[in-house]
């Protein structure tokens, strides 16, 4: 038996059958790790965080989808690629804006530029795989309705960015999308693209004291703390 939801014109989007209760199982332990890692203290956090990380691997490493319901493929690259394009003009825009209000900060050079920012593309990426081929995956499999399941695993997506409210917002909402346009090409690299985009477009334009340098969970309480501390005159 087979777990179908809808595709644009490839009957790509099948996945392989499995007992719900195991579904169930590794979606809420895998998010209940990482909610762990996003509000433990460093440097326990770090040790966590290889833990979660290795335990997620495994879990898809056994209930492995295949590379085409993954969307780990070239078919549909192009296809997809709008959703770069309208990330490019949201960040040509934020960045218009941000220029205007004085809120741009931004390496002095293209070299600086990538080696500030080259960790998060790849994190980008690594979050696009979570939402898209670890959470919605396992979703589709519990609920029949594949733009339920893509709500759901955008507002799981985006809790996991509390308390900061910008991050947890734009992620609600770049989430959903996000899960939607996969089920319609089911390619994941343009939303890896993309995603990373979006971040660095909030890295830059958005002023560290607002949204506390993008940090989440416990580092976003933390944040004051450690900025007043930077700030205070050395005796």
């Amino acid at each position: 038996m087979v777990v179908r939801e809808p595709s644009s014109s490839e009957p790509d989007g099948v996945l392989p059958q499995r007992p719900k209760l195991r579904v169930f199982l590794e979606l809420v332990s895998a998010y209940a790790l990482i909610l762990i890692v996003c509000w433990t203290p460093r440097p326990a956090q770090r040790v966590l965080w290889w833990f979660a990380a290795s335990t997620i691997v495994v879990f898809t490493t056994i209930s492995f989808d295949g590379f085409k319901a993954m969307g780990l493929r070239l078919a549909n690259f192009l296809r997809s690629l709008w959703i770069v394009g309208v990330a490019g003009l949201v960040a040509a825009l934020a960045v218009l804006t941000s220029t205007r209000l004085g809120t741009m900060h931004v390496p002095a050079t293209p070299f600086l530029f990538i080696k500030t920012y080259w960790a998060y593309a790849l994190w980008a990426a690594a979050q696009q795989f979570l939402l898209q081929c670890f959470f919605l995956s396992r979703l589709l499999r519990l609920f029949p309705n594949s733009w339920l399941a893509a709500f759901i695993a955008a507002l799981i997506f985006s809790l996991a960015h509390l308390p900061n409210p910008i991050l947890t917002a734009v992620t609600l909402i770049w989430g959903f999308a996000a899960c939607l346009v996969f089920l319609r090409y089911r390619n994941l690299y343009p939303l890896a693209i993309a995603h990373a985009i979006f971040g660095i477009t909030i890295a830059i334009t958005i002023p560290g004291p607002l949204d506390h340098n993008m940090r989440v969970g416990r580092g976003y309480l933390t944040y004051r703390h450690m900025h007043r501390q930077q700030t205070l005159p050395q005796p």
